[in-house]
């Protein structure tokens, strides 16, 4: 038995883990790499493997960096099943085929301006069509229930507490002609405990090999506390100046998590009521239908007020969810202070992009990070405080403020990888994926430091036999 690491390996997106077992392949996550556009390109566009041979594949969780190359693996050959939960099911109906929409869009964009230049023009990864056909073959499990995924291999879903239906997934591999069974547990990405909305992550079972994300493995979180307060500030500061405060978020997760904690702060009254918000994201309001279709990864807070008290935290006052591309289009000439939030997280693709360029360089404006942003990405350029960035190839001006708030992460800290790490029994040898090379070292050296001996942060093509 071998697994081989071949994405979000010394990187942070692009999750793809493949294990060989009994003749058969085995691909945990098929996640699309977010970086800059040609390195993106050239990883995104062919696998290092034949798709065909691929027999199945476990999927973690939703996010475009774990899913979004699951059209794309389709479409070039791979017939088999997608296992994941319930909530990651429903929630890539959705985020696929708008991943395949704004890679036709933006397409169609950019090759109006190439055509001018006369120069040839680009295609999308994949279509809509692509994504369904994909979509036919997801499979939804419950936490918590064992299935088959191949002879010799079953799998069980527990609750990552990362985004709704993320998933630690636990492996029981049963090699042919060998009287022992081995245990693999997979993090896909860790949530944070004490997080409004979603549960905390769930203990898995013993595991022999555990591989774990270590996004922020070199650091610990800020204080939610102060993050609430800061948000509140550059709201404030930002309707006194006028302006307009862009977020950029991910749809799923942390979009739903900036509308409830707003909406806690206009209910006490902390920023003003009249201040109008804007969800710019068809992606953003159907993700919030599908949480409430999914009680079961709800907190006992966020459960009360679903189910109990049929209220509705993601919908008051001046909140909207625009869809049309024309409305999107008139936030642009939008007189007055205003909140947009909008996809992507990274500022890598969709709306956002069109909001930045016509934003960024007004002073009067805001913009404010709240998730991770991937080396080389355009988030990540805003957030070092470049004074010019490149937005659909042209260069604007940085003039508005810049604002990073990181300890609304979704992911675990060091301090929680470690906790989560220390309490899986009987683990032999830790392997470290989804962390860019600096920090996966230094998790790894702290991993030793507190008695893991036997720690390998694998580097892309790296492949390991599995005992």
């Amino acid at each position: 038995m071998k697994i081989e690491f071949i994405g979000a390996a010394q990187e942070v997106t692009g999750s793809k883990h493949l294990l060989h077992l009994n003749g058969k392949k085995i691909l945990l996550d098929c996640g699309m790499f977010q970086g800059r556009r040609k390195k993106a390109e050239e990883k995104n566009s062919h696998f290092p493997f034949d798709p065909k041979e691929i027999d199945a594949v476990i999927l973690s969780h939703a996010h475009i960096d774990h899913s979004g190359l699951l059209p794309l693996l389709v479409k070039e050959g791979f017939s088999g099943p997608i296992y994941c939960t319930h909530a990651t099911r429903d929630l890539c109906q959705y985020m696929l085929l708008d991943s395949a929409y704004i890679q036709e869009r933006e397409a169609e964009y950019i090759n109006r301006k190439k055509l001018k230049k006369g120069e040839p023009p680009i295609k999308p990864l994949y279509n809509t069509e692509d994504a369904k056909k994909a979509l036919n073959q997801f499979y939804g499990i419950g936490y918590e229930r064992t299935f088959v995924v191949e002879e010799g291999l079953v799998a069980c879903f527990y609750d990552a507490g990362h985004i709704l239906g993320s998933a630690l997934v636990h492996l029981i591999a049963y090699e042919k002609d060998k009287d022992k069974r081995t245990n693999i547990g997979f993090t896909g990405d860790l949530g944070r405990k004490n997080i409004p909305l979603l549960r905390d992550p769930q203990r898995i079972p013993k595991c022999d090999y555990f591989l774990s994300e270590c996004t922020y493995g070199d650091r610990l979180h800020e204080s939610i506390t102060d993050a609430e307060d800061e948000l509140i500030k550059i709201v404030n500061d930002t309707y006194k100046r006028g302006g307009k405060l862009i977020i950029p978020a991910f749809s799923v997760g942390r979009t739903q998590e900036i509308v409830y904690r707003l909406n806690v702060a206009i209910k006490h009254g902390y920023i003003p009521r009249d201040f109008p918000i804007f969800v710019d994201s068809p992606l953003s309001g159907n993700v919030t239908e599908v949480f409430s279709a999914h009680p079961e990864c709800f907190d006992k807070d966020t459960y009360k007020e679903f189910i109990d008290h049929r209220l509705n935290p993601f919908g008051f006052g001046k909140l909207k969810y625009i869809s049309d591309v024309e409305e999107s289009k008139k936030l642009n000439n939008y007189q007055g202070p205003c909140i947009i939030i909008s996809a992507s997280g990274m500022c890598e693709f969709g709306r956002i992009l069109h909001h930045l360029k016509n934003n960024v360089d007004d002073p009067k404006n805001s913009v404010l990070i709240v998730g991770y942003q991937a080396e080389h990405t355009l988030g990540r350029r805003l957030q070092e405080g470049k004074k010019i960035v490149n937005i659909f190839g042209e260069p604007y001006n940085v003039r508005a403020s810049i604002h990073s708030i990181r300890a609304f992460s979704a992911h675990a800290d060091r301090s929680d990888l470690l906790d989560y790490i220390s309490h899986v029994e009987g683990v032999k040898k830790v392997f470290l994926v989804h962390g860019e090379k600096e920090q996966a070292f230094k998790f790894k050296e702290f991993l030793g430091e507190n008695g893991f001996k036997d720690v390998v942060v694998p580097a892309p093509g790296d492949i390991f036999e599995l005992e």
